[in-house]
């Protein structure tokens, strides 16, 4: 990852949490019933997501209690705004700027000597079956401070109201607690400490629970879309819901998306588009297993990329050409189908979102139709980060070379 982290493509807007904020990170991971972590240095993004935790823990989601039961920690205003590298829903980054949106005075205040739990609360003690997540429909944000500091702010007023009340000001005893309140905890008489719960209203959404799951329900008829195998073959069992189900790789489901006005293919306009050659160049890049010169050169000159796209097998050639072998021949002929000549793979990599969806469904979909078909290292990179580091790794590093420049160019 070294090179990613070069060109800051890995991780690069990671929050670095040291000295006292480790205290007050660990304190919140207590509170929520986990364990402290025994790290001095590591970051944190948006949500308060540790990637040096996960790792060291080997527990990617460390921060839940089950599926069901996802937490967030806050212990610095620099989070505002901030990535969530590995969001266990897609709207989680959407619930962040919805809080500090509502309450991000108080977070500056809260955050000068305190730090704050977060509970997304969906109002579903624990998953037991794949159609539980049908149940998701409004996030309850609940707020919890390290230490009880709203309890203790409300004793310090009490003492106050209490020293205020009669002849009790030359009580020596009522002095000393008042005293001790405010050298351990400060002076809370003007902050804001209690923060109450917000609500999120979901829609449409991606989960990592039960191996990954879609949710389509703002449109013809809800769809559910499974990564997982085991976890649909259970779903298709259902008999209960209205809603169609798919997994991820079957062919039927980019129809259904098509037939919904979900998503869109247009071979001749897609044709001339960068993303078309960037898919292409990838198609190339799988189909050659031995060359005299390095990936990076034969995708990026033209000479080069035809000489070696003349050296695969007659197969592969289809597949990596059958596009525009199609195009071709349909100037001649309606009779041939897009499936008889175009790869599957490919066909369904130029899919885009239909252009009536809202942005906030496109980008839900775009997601889906790169892991459809993962063949736009671009798409992929911006759209499922997690993914894409894993393919990262499996890939040459010269092809990582042309990916990087890629991606550069292109932001």
């Amino acid at each position: 990852m070294q090179k990613l982290q070069a060109a800051n493509l890995y991780r690069s807007e990671l929050i670095p949490i040291s000295g006292k904020l480790v205290e007050r990170y660990n304190q919140c991971l207590e509170t929520l019933g986990f364990k402290p972590t025994n790290l001095k240095n590591f970051s944190i993004d948006g949500i308060g997501w540790s990637p040096e935790i996960a790792e060291n823990r080997k527990k990617v989601n460390y921060l839940n209690h089950g599926d069901a039961n996802p937490h967030g920690i806050i212990v610095t205003p620099k989070q505002k705004g901030k990535p969530v590298y590995v969001p266990f829903h897609t709207f989680d980054r959407e619930m962040m700027l919805h809080i500090f949106k509502t309450y991000g005075a108080e977070i500056n205040n809260i955050t000068r000597d305190c730090a704050i739990c977060l509970d997304f609360d969906q109002h579903i003690d624990a998953f037991y079956d794949p159609m539980d997540i049908l149940k998701y429909d409004e996030v309850t944000i609940g707020f919890r401070l390290i230490n009880d500091l709203d309890r203790i702010q409300q004793q310090q007023l009490e003492l106050i109201e209490q020293f205020n009340s009669g002849w009790n000001f030359i009580d020596e005893s009522l002095h000393n607690k008042l005293l001790e309140s405010a050298k351990a905890h400060g002076d809370l008489r003007g902050r804001v400490l209690s923060l109450n719960p917000i609500k999120f209203k979901t829609d449409s959404f991606y989960t990592r629970a039960f191996g990954g799951v879609y949710i389509l329900r703002d449109f013809i008829t809800p769809i559910m879309v499974f990564e997982s195998e085991e976890a649909h073959k259970k779903a298709i069992k259902d008999t209960h819901h209205d809603v169609m189900i798919f997994h991820v790789s079957e062919p039927q489901l980019l129809s259904k998306l098509k037939d919904h006005l979900i998503a869109d293919c247009d071979l001749e306009k897609v044709v001339r588009t960068p993303r078309y050659e960037r898919i292409k160049k990838f198609m190339l890049f799988e189909e050659l297993k031995k060359t005299e010169h390095e990936i990076y050169d034969i995708l990026r000159d033209k000479v080069l990329f035809r000489r070696y796209l003349n050296t695969i097998e007659v197969n592969a050639l289809k597949k990596v050409n059958g596009v525009e072998i199609y195009l071709e021949r349909l100037e001649r002929s309606n009779a041939y189908k897009i499936h008889d000549l175009v790869d599957y793979g490919m066909y369904a990599a130029l899919h885009q979102p239909h252009s009536s969806l809202e942005p906030r469904h496109q980008d839900l979909i775009w997601r889906l139709l790169v892991n459809i078909s993962p063949k736009d290292v671009l798409f992929l990179y911006w759209y499922d980060k997690e993914q894409f580091y894993l393919s990262y790794k499996e890939w040459s590093d010269s092809f990582r070379d042309w990916v990087i420049e890629t991606i550069r160019n292109n932001i």
